[in-house]
């Protein structure tokens, strides 16, 4: 199991590294120069930094692993990402009348979540992972602090919701009123072989979430707990998640969406 610590190299962090540090149990260090300072039976460490919360291996293998959804990709895919016309967009029914409420029971690094409420959608993310989870909280309140000079920024921010906790206790307490229109599900499975087309950010997260493996059971319970419909996230080519068969499906070049239809869409 890999070890992980939780560090800072500004006094300014402290408090927060040291309530991270109690929060999810994982041991804290002050360094003072570089990580070489960091203990060396450590694989990771997750750190506060003057650009957020990061998290990175001790090993020189890959790069800062952060949620950033102001500037770079995520600020590009805002401005030009193809809007409704995007596969995700067709998957969940996003329309120019029809901006469904979903439970997205995977949030990750909430790079879909944020995708769908930048096209209009009302997001509720659930994420279990307690790394994840922080990684992904830093995220959205920088966002949010940088949504005070910027109004479309603002708007999206005040779509998303994030709950730390466990997709199947969150569905088993779900009442009818309470139903989302869609359920998101994008389960994180361990990559079949390490190649140049699986990133060494996401063998890292692999790492310490580890594989889904009671994504069946959650698809099993969340097909009675959808308004519209429920949507299944998988690589292309892949088996269907418990072998339940969709309604019907979208595919691309890598991934593939599954939906599950409950009843038609609102026009």
């Amino acid at each position: 199991m890999s070890k992980i610590i939780v560090t800072y190299a500004d006094i300014c962090f402290e408090q927060a590294a040291r309530n991270i540090s109690d929060l999810i149990g994982l041991p804290l260090e002050y360094i003072t120069s570089n990580k070489q300072s960091v203990s060396p039976e450590a694989d990771y460490y997750l750190s506060f930094t003057d650009q957020g919360l990061v998290f990175m291996p001790l090993a020189n293998n890959h790069g800062a692993i952060r949620c950033d959804f102001v500037s770079g990709i995520h600020r590009h895919r805002r401005n030009h990402g193809g809007g409704n016309g995007q596969m995700i967009a067709k998957a969940i029914g996003v329309s120019g009348k029809f901006f469904p409420k979903v439970l997205d029971l995977t949030a990750g690094l909430g790079s879909d979540g944020f995708v769908l409420a930048s096209l209009g959608c009302s997001l509720n993310l659930l994420e279990r992972n307690p790394i994840v989870f922080q990684l992904l909280k830093d995220g959205l309140d920088r966002a949010v602090i940088a949504a005070a000079e910027d109004i479309e920024l603002a708007q999206i921010m005040s779509r998303m919701s994030l709950s730390h906790t466990n997709s199947l206790d969150y569905l088993k307490k779900l009442s009818e009123h309470e139903y989302p229109d869609v359920i998101y599900i994008d389960p994180m499975f361990p990559p079949r072989k390490k190649s140049a087309q699986v990133k060494k950010e996401m063998q890292a997260l692999h790492q310490i979430v580890g594989a889904d493996d009671d994504s069946a059971q959650i698809l099993e319970h969340a097909l009675d707990k959808a308004v519209y419909r429920i949507v299944v996230k998988r690589p292309a080519h892949s088996d269907y998640l418990g072998m339940q068969k969709p309604s019907y499906s979208l595919e691309g070049k890598s991934t593939r969406y599954d939906i599950f239809a409950k009843q038609k869409l609102p026009k």
